[in-house]
């Protein structure tokens, strides 16, 4: 083709192809040329030396390209203001979360106070549109002025149990990134001006006293966190907080920070979030790295395997239990957890609503202890399902007692046992722990939805027992015997109480409890107006009546008014050493309690106290347990096999063997317990849950055999829970049966010519079989009156079944009285026929003087034995099953109402009884407690089908 074909266009496009390639060419011949040239030959070789130290020290390149960057950053902070473009690239270079970010972030952490409030100003103008929580950040600041953590709306909140402060994380429903949370975070520890004497982790000191005002009782190395924060090292600040404390994400919700560490913080006005950086911490490695706490405890010896330490039983899951058993754990020992009740983490389950605590939090400690060794024994009441000494003489070294406060406190006015008065205790364990708030759960709870509810207390329970009843639709008020100013709540979940609509009654105080007559259930209170007189020992002003009065319509009353020592461990070890209030007396300066190996702490040796201060006692606890071992290798694998061995039996299912059908809706169950069939003892019973949604209920101990390790329950199908036990099959297990519990019966040799006389009415025959076989065994003589509605309900009184045993095994001491109600078996009538001719005959049986009379079965039965004999001087015994939800006294709702020296007083079935003078009783205010949640439990039957 000749050049003419080309267009203009092509040809100019050709020629400059032509002039491109013979430059092309020149060059390289230069190139080429120059190559050889020692100059060229010196660039290559410093190139290759260049390349070389770039793979070999990165680090050193990016040190040389961070100080000319660095450079550029201070000249921009020393101009008068930070412009927008270099503000917003910066934000967007440290959201990046890379080596640069970083760098970045330490560049400004480490700047004086007044540029870092020039950063400040212009984070707050120029990126306030994109964080509103940015908007006027800069005034004040840093001293007045922070990002406060997402809080819900109080009239959503109000409605349903989700967190209330949902923290720094909170704001990631909103819309913002993890990363953007975590910049919030290095905002607040920027903050931090790292005060050299370090109030908020140490304390001030103030003269006469021997603790520090404030400070951490966990000893958390706040300004070091704080540190690692600002410079950007969120992993290694998590790590540094769970070396002192395992429980970040439990206390960091519920430790009274405006007292401890931020309560001495340099920035009185507006504390740094210390609290808040604390639970976010674990939070935040949750999200970032799900799997990150399995990885870190991966390769960790088990230590009951390698056994080189000896075992240590830690007492009741609370605060101060959880954190003694991960340090003692962390550290190699051997560790159980033995707990009391079904779930895991005592006061912080039960006690705590979980729009505050959620129990997912509680269940991150326990499996971290878990991942370490650490083994859990559940449905465990120390002090009667063993002893401290049992526990030592099962393998375990030592022992920490960490079982809280106990019992709670009631005020002892005219009216408190009237129906719907109950403790905080029971209220919030109902909902709580038992989940009574759910419609698939079985225990019930006091009608609450637009209910006039009174809460009685100005501490955090009275808070949470008052909120939880908010949430439930109740119409709350607080009422409380001096100001608001006096409340020892924590400011915060007070503001939240208002905020969701909850009323105070300041300067009042209930005198009495007003009921309807017919239903026996509260409908008014009388409370005395109170004023302010002088300073008690507290410093608070001390509340007098003025003698005015003033009536308040309630329909549920719930006490919080504190809580005093549980007596179980402290009955159990008479040589343990307690304080005049009851608590397990500590040596000074030390854990250790008056019994060589074990240690206390928490609210069991300081009273009602604070999950955190409990969480640094079972620290100390734990760093006085890892002293000296004084122990041979051979006694220490010893120790650790029989602990293991026990611990086992401790969690082993309790698992139906035998199942035998007594009569018409009554089953005898034999159930695999060989812990609670060892300590059993006559007139005792179990706390049974018989599955995990179910509610707990006593069940007396029909029989037991230590040998074969069984227990024996007899369950007549009544309400919805014991026709669904009674349809349970050979093979199921029980989701808990906790006991013996209770006193066992005081018996008595009783010498001469004088009987022992049971009435037992219907089921009443299972619980006192143990007890009169009991008397037997003494050389007493007993006088049987068993009743029964008619021939087909008739159980164990057969040729070769229990009660002809017991006829066969004592002939001379055993007199045998069956009545039927309608005739249809031996004598006609009730138990108390029998008893009524006795008792005419010189108060003797077959010419044997009564001794006493023992009566078990149902409340009316047992009532008009007691005010049969009561004319006679007979001494009585009723054996109560009443209400219960804890069954160890901590709930208080087994109430008894007795009269002694003309005035009522209060006792517990449960722990005082459940025998008790039935002449004391007062009937009419006991009776009607059996019918408290009769309307529940009728609706609960017709949900399962069983009406």
């Amino acid at each position: 083709m000749s050049t003419e074909s080309l267009s203009p266009a092509s040809g100019d496009e050709l020629g400059r192809y032509v002039s491109a390639s013979r430059t092309l060419d020149a060059t390289r011949s230069q190139i080429d040329a120059l190559e050889q040239t020692e100059a060229v030959e010196t660039f290559h070789r410093q190139l290759a030396l260049l390349r070389r130290r770039l793979l070999s020290e990165p680090q050193a390149f990016r040190d040389i390209f961070i100080a000319d960057g660095t450079e550029a950053m201070v000249w921009e902070f020393q101009q008068d203001e930070l412009g927008p473009d270099f503000i917003r690239t910066l934000w967007a270079l440290m959201l990046r979360d890379d080596d640069t970010s970083k760098v970045l972030m330490r560049f400004v952490w480490n700047v004086p106070l007044k540029l870092k409030r020039k950063f400040v100003r212009a984070i707050d103008t120029h990126l306030s549109e994109r964080y509103p929580m940015f908007k006027g950040l800069s005034q004040n600041w840093p001293a007045e002025n922070f990002i406060p953590p997402s809080m819900r709306d109080p009239l959503e909140r109000s409605q349903d149990f989700g967190l209330v402060n949902q923290g720094y994380l909170g704001y990631m429903s909103q819309g913002y990134s993890a990363r953007e949370v975590e910049m919030f975070v290095w905002l607040e520890a920027l903050r931090d001006k790292q005060c050299e004497d370090k109030p908020c982790e140490l304390g001030l000191r103030v003269a006469g006293q021997a603790e520090p005002k404030g400070g951490c009782p966990v000893k958390i190395h706040i300004p070091e966190m704080l540190e690692l924060l600002g410079t950007g090292r969120f992993r290694e600040a998590m790590e540094l907080i769970e070396n002192c404390n395992p429980l970040p994400n439990v206390t960091g919700r519920v430790c009274p920070q405006e007292l401890q560490c931020q309560g001495v913080c340099t920035h009185q006005k507006r504390p740094i979030e210390i609290g808040q950086i604390e639970w976010y911490l674990p939070q935040r490695e949750k999200l970032v790295n799900a799997e990150g706490i399995a990885a870190r405890f991966a390769n960790i010896p088990d230590p009951w395997a390698k056994a080189d330490k000896p075992p240590v039983a830690v007492v009741g899951s609370g605060p101060a239990g959880l954190i003694n058993a991960y340090l003692l754990a962390s550290e190699g020992f051997p560790v159980t957890v033995f707990e009391a009740f079904h779930a895991l983490g005592g006061v912080l389950r039960y006690g705590i609503p979980e729009f505050r605590l959620p129990n997912d939090l509680i269940d991150d400690v326990v499996g971290k202890i878990k991942l370490l060794g650490g083994k859990f024994v559940a449905n465990f009441v120390v002090g009667k399902t063993a002893t401290l000494e049992d526990l030592k003489q099962a393998g375990f070294w030592k022992i920490f007692v960490g079982t809280g406060a106990g019992l709670p406190r009631f005020m002892n006015v005219p009216g408190e046992h009237l129906l719907n008065v109950m403790s905080a205790n029971e209220f919030l364990t109902r909902v709580n722990l038992m989940q009574g708030l759910h419609a698939d759960y079985e225990t019930p709870l006091p009608e609450t939805r637009g209910k006039r509810i009174m809460v009685i207390g100005g501490g955090n329970t009275a808070m949470d027992a008052a909120r939880t009843a908010r949430r439930l639709g109740g119409l709350v008020t607080i009422v409380y015997r001096r100001t608001q100013a006096e409340m020892p709540v924590r400011v915060e979940e007070l503001h939240h109480a208002f905020e969701e609509g909850i009323e105070l009654k300041e300067l009042r105080a209930p005198r009495e409890f007003i009921g309807d007559d017919k239903t026996h259930f509260v409908t008014h209170s009388l409370l005395d107006v109170i004023a302010l007189g002088a300073p008690d020992a507290s410093g608070r002003r001390s509340p007098v009546s003025t003698g005015e009065t003033e009536s308040m319509t309630v329909d549920l009353v719930i006490m919080a008014l504190g809580n005093t020592p549980n007596p179980i461990i402290k009955d159990s070890e008479p040589s343990l050493k307690t304080t005049k209030w009851g608590t397990i007396d500590v040596a000074p300066g030390s854990q250790q309690t008056s019994l060589p190996g074990v240690y206390s702490g928490g609210d069991a040796a300081r009273g009602g106290s604070t999950a955190i201060r409990a969480a640094g006692d079972g620290q100390a606890a734990a760093r006085e347990i890892v002293g000296d071992i004084n122990l041979t290798a051979h006694e220490i694998t010893a120790m650790v096999r029989n602990a293991a061995h026990y611990t086992e039996m401790g969690a082993a299912p309790q698992t139906i063997l035998q199942k035998i059908h007594l009569a018409d809706g009554i089953v005898e169950f034999i159930v695999h317990s060989p812990l609670v069939a060892k300590a059993a003892q006559a007139g005792q019973f179990v706390r049974v849950l018989p599955w995990e949604k179910g509610e707990l209920i006593p069940l007396t101990l029909a029989d037991w055999d230590a040998k074969a390790g069984t227990i024996c329950l007899v369950v007549q199908a009544m309400g919805a829970s014991s026709i669904a036990i009674n349809a349970m099959l050979v093979g199921d297990a029980f989701t808990g049966i906790a006991g013996p519990l209770g006193l066992p019966s005081e018996l008595h040799r009783f010498e001469g010519q004088q009987t022992v006389v049971f009435t037992a009415g219907g089921l009443g025959l299972p619980p006192v079989y143990p007890i009169m076989r009991a008397h037997l065994r003494l050389g007493n003589h007993v006088t049987l009156i068993a009743g029964f509605r008619n021939a087909d309900l008739l159980f164990w009184v057969k040729a070769g079944e229990r009660v002809s045993q017991l006829q066969a095994e004592f002939p001379d001491l055993l007199d045998v009285i069956y009545t039927s109600n309608d005739g249809s078996f031996c004598q006609k009538g009730f138990v108390t026929t029998p008893l009524e001719a006795m008792l005419k005959d010189g108060q003797t049986s077959q010419g044997r003087k009564i001794a006493e009379v023992v009566t078990i079965g149902p409340p009316l039965m047992m009532r008009a034995v007691s005010d049969l004999t009561k004319p006679y001087g007979v001494k009585t015994v009723a054996s109560l099953n009443s209400i219960m939800v804890d069954a160890t006294g901590m709930c208080g709702a087994c109430m008894v109402p007795v009269t002694i020296d003309g005035k009522m007083v209060r006792k517990h079935a449960c722990v005082d009884g459940p025998e008790l003078d039935s002449h004391i009783i007062d009937w009419d205010k006991f009776l009607p407690r059996f019918n408290q949640f009769k309307p529940q439990e009728q609706a609960s039957r017709v949900t399962h089908g069983f009406a």
